[in-house]
């Protein structure tokens, strides 16, 4: 057996950031997330919106003061995985449909929309963290792969 080309080696980078729960720490987490990813050379979109929202929901939703939020970005082959944990398990993520006059409520639709998976898991209580995961490569002659956030592909861009 040939290791040098059996064996697969697949780079796995990472970067994580303890924030403070404000609107502050929800800013410098866009900004320290699209700084990595600029130097690891990746697309900063959709990414840097779908950071922008998870830190948000984590500031707005799952603040308890005093209690910081982490955000997680790592990526594995052709896959970023953004993670942001807070310390509010016992409140959800629930998609909501707002308004159209609404001044929020579009968050999680945003990230469904731009991130091809999303969820939320469970962590060390009172801990839970939403993930959204980002395809890096397009699919095989589909310009149009990535999420499909409900809208035909011919409308995607």
């Amino acid at each position: 057996m040939n290791l040098e080309t059996d064996e697969l080696v697949t780079p796995v980078r990472n970067f994580s950031q303890q924030l403070s729960s404000t609107p502050r720490g929800a800013r410098l987490a866009r900004l320290l997330a699209t700084e990595q990813l600029r130097s690891w050379g990746l697309p900063l979109d959709p990414a840097a919106h779908v950071i922008a929202e998870l830190a948000s929901n984590a500031v707005k939703h799952g603040r308890i003061p005093g209690r910081d939020f982490l955000l997680l970005l790592y990526v594995v082959g052709d896959t970023l995985r953004i993670e942001v944990t807070d310390t509010r398990a016992d409140r959800l993520p629930q998609p909501e449909q707002p308004t159209a006059d609404a001044e929020s409520g579009r968050g999680l639709t945003i990230i469904g929309a731009l991130a091809d998976r999303w969820g939320v898991t469970a962590g060390l209580p009172p801990r839970k963290t939403v993930w959204a995961e980002i395809d890096l490569s397009p699919a095989h002659g589909n310009p149009y792969s990535g999420a499909t956030g409900g809208l035909p592909k011919e409308t995607r861009r």
